[in-house]
């Protein structure tokens, strides 16, 4: 959704608005809502469910949501401070100093925070942090090369 007067978009995103950015479709979407962008920075959220498919093994006793979701959920974050044409997508090539804090649980609503770090010849970097309640879950710089 856009202000017909600036032609920005309006924060938050709803579910509908990012599935016009993300090439991602169920049970693949970790973003929920885009709380704020702009300014290469980027503030959303994904709501962890028990319904998700990825808990009934990981792990049966204490579900806990897998770290490789948490960093693809910030990647697919990062799309939104990426300056991307419509109908590209970055590609993920590498993951640098990924750390996980805290696990992350159904019930948890797990904030992304973005910061493009840069953006040169289609290749891109993202610095990545996951909290839950203010508490650091993961961290990440994540790396971007732009295709069709």
């Amino acid at each position: 959704m856009t202000d017909p007067n600036s032609q920005s978009p309006i924060y938050p995103l709803n579910i509908q608005q990012i599935l016009e950015v993300l090439p991602h479709r169920f049970p693949f979407v970790l973003v929920d809502r885009i709380l704020s962008a702009g300014d290469g920075a980027v503030h959303a959220i994904k709501n962890v469910s028990i319904g998700e498919p990825h808990f009934q093994g990981h792990f049966p006793q204490e579900s806990v949501m897998p770290g490789v979701l948490i960093l693809e959920a910030l990647a697919q974050a990062s799309m939104f401070c990426l300056p991307l044409t419509p109908g590209t997508i970055g590609y993920l090539v590498g993951i640098d100093g990924a750390r996980f804090k805290r696990k992350v649980i159904p019930g948890d609503t797990l904030h992304l925070f973005v910061t493009l770090d840069y953006f040169r010849r289609g290749l891109g970097k993202t610095i990545c942090r996951a909290e839950v309640d203010g508490v650091v879950a993961a961290q990440a710089e994540i790396l971007f090369a732009v295709g069709k």
